[in-house]
């Protein structure tokens, strides 16, 4: 594989990790004379499904239609991570939410693919909603042109003593017929993916064990959830296998692929500044107001200037060190110290 793009529901919290690797994964590569493993960052997330995520009145707005969002560049990773930071700060309510309204100010440099049958699309087609289904395709369309994808996915169940999720397939090919339909008639590209929830398939199981965990379950409980048992991470020859009767859906993977650029999430501390008064004095007497013991005792009191850490023979001998760096703490923030 080129390259990897994770899509976690709702939250951006596993992508540093996930950059450190790929950082690490290439250094190695590069040794090897082999081209970068390439990483794209992103996010499924839930936009409000009747079109404002202020809302938080009906069991319609607990959570929302599902949409895949990548970051081209590191322009449109600043604008994954607005929209995703307002979903919860704004829109929280049981999930994450943004709306169409957070999506069209942060829209540039974004790749955007309809998602699952959870999707606004997708689930519009399944309620035969065929009119609702185009009018959130021109939208989308409208907002990232060639950028904008229909997903097509298949968890078909093969094994016919396997206790799994029977429903959702069959559920995936209706909605996959119209959105095959539909990107001939408005011109926009497929593209297939399978969810993930495990690695190999073999962790299917384990994976049913830990559903009955997390929503208290017993295994044998027939009302209980259940997935298809087809989200592993699947290889190439696996999805080329499911797809094989639209390549053209595989081969847009690597498009896309090929228009996310490599950039880097590391960047240097970001220090506030605020203007000071001239009355406030300069960073030299600001140091000297204070002496190595007041700063000692600062911070290394609680809030109430009680309970001070034991002086140790370590930490005498190295309290001038500290207090040089304490000092460089205070006058670095003083400004924001003063204003708060």
């Amino acid at each position: 594989m080129r390259g990897m793009a994770i899509t976690d529901h709702g939250d951006m919290f596993g992508i540093k990790e996930f950059h450190d690797i790929c950082i690490g994964v290439n250094k190695k590569r590069a040794k090897e004379g082999l081209e970068p493993f390439k990483p794209i960052f992103g996010c499924e997330m839930y936009v409000a499904r009747r079109g404002d995520k202020s809302l938080r009145e009906t069991k319609e707005d607990l959570g929302g239609y599902h949409l895949i969002v990548l970051a081209k560049n590191a322009n449109g990773y600043k604008n994954l991570i607005k929209l995703v930071s307002n979903s919860w700060v704004d829109g929280f309510y049981n999930r994450p939410r943004t709306d169409r309204m957070e999506l069209e100010k942060y829209h540039e440099d974004l790749i955007v693919c309809s998602a699952c049958i959870a999707g606004e699309v997708p689930a519009k087609i399944l309620k035969g909603d065929i009119a609702g289904a185009r009018e959130a395709i021109e939208w989308h369309k409208r907002l990232w042109g060639d950028d904008y994808y229909l997903e097509l996915q298949r968890h078909e169940v093969t094994d016919p003593l396997q206790r799994a999720n029977r429903e959702t397939f069959p559920l995936q090919q209706q909605a996959n017929k119209v959105l095959i339909e539909l990107a001939k008639e408005y011109g926009i590209k497929l593209v297939c993916t399978n969810d993930a929830h495990f690695v190999d398939k073999e962790n299917a199981e384990a994976h049913d064990h830990l559903l009955c965990l997390s929503t208290g379950k017993d295994l044998d409980d027939p009302t209980r959830m259940l997935y298809s048992k087809q989200e592993w991470f699947k290889t190439q020859q696996e999805m080329n296998d499911i797809f094989s009767d639209v390549p053209e859906a595989l081969s847009n993977t690597l498009e896309i692929l090929d228009k996310v650029e490599v950039y880097s999430l590391d960047n240097d501390p970001i220090m506030p500044f605020f203007p000071i008064p001239e009355s406030f004095g300069t960073e030299e007497e600001w140091r000297q107001k204070f002496t190595e013991q007041q700063l000692y005792d600062e911070f290394t009191t609680d809030e109430n200037g009680e309970n001070q850490l034991r002086r140790q023979k370590r930490v005498r001998r190295k309290s001038r060190s500290l207090a040089a760096t304490i000092r460089f703490i205070v006058s670095s923030l003083r400004p924001t110290i003063w204003r708060s």
